[in-house]
């Protein structure tokens, strides 16, 4: 009996020591080497899509600014006029982004002017581009941005259109009460009329309240 153990003993140690050296195959063997790490990931996030990978943070800002200074060509009676800026309304929300780079945001501003005794007004849509993201928490941030202002009152014979453009820098700070901040911003506004001659160039100041949920 004690000859029977003797052989019987190493092969029980050596089949335990081979099936514990078998490689495990099949599919969950194959899945583990392509899953895929989220920090590889540095491509363009659109809004809404929840197939992409990305933070879901949502951005919006609403602001008030005022022109700080301002001139125009050929658009009231007296050819170049300044300081025809009023004041600004605006909202920004981000509708895109590429991730751990920079934002994607739609901006709509309302605008309204002193020129040669009228007071015309305007809403613009411009799409912008602000970097760094704000998923970053950075709080400088700089931007770009063009689209169409259309006139809702405008001076007699004046394009109703006009091509705007902005330049802006600023710095937000988040989360100051739970998910609301605050940000100041300034930059270059200018706009080209479309249909006629006349343009407005223009510096400005706004702050306002960021939202992120």
């Amino acid at each position: 009996m004690k000859n029977v153990f003797s052989v019987i003993l190493p092969l029980l140690l050596l089949a335990s020591y081979a099936s514990a050296q078998q490689p495990v195959v099949g599919r969950d063997a194959a899945a583990k080497y392509f899953q895929k790490n989220p920090e590889d990931d540095t491509t363009y996030v659109g809004g809404g899509n929840g197939n992409n990978s990305g933070p879901s943070d949502h951005y919006l800002a609403l602001h008030y600014g005022r022109y700080m200074a301002s001139q125009s060509y050929d658009w009231g009676k007296n050819g170049q006029e300044d300081n025809v800026g009023e004041n600004s309304f605006g909202v920004t929300y981000r509708v895109g982004e590429w991730y751990n780079s920079m934002d994607l945001a739609l901006r709509m501003e309302y605008n309204d002017y002193k020129v040669s005794g009228e007071s015309p007004s305007k809403i613009s849509f411009l799409p912008v581009i602000m970097f760094p993201d704000a998923s970053s928490r950075f709080p400088l941030y700089f931007g770009a941005g063009a689209g169409l202002g259309i006139f809702m009152k405008q001076t007699n014979s004046k394009s109703m259109l006009t091509l705007d453009y902005q330049l802006l820098a600023g710095a937000r700070f988040f989360n100051v009460f739970e998910s609301t901040g605050f940000f100041i911003e300034a930059g270059l506004r200018n706009s080209l009329f479309l249909l006629s001659s006349g343009q407005l160039n223009g510096t400005f100041l706004a702050a306002g309240l960021v939202f992120t949920f």
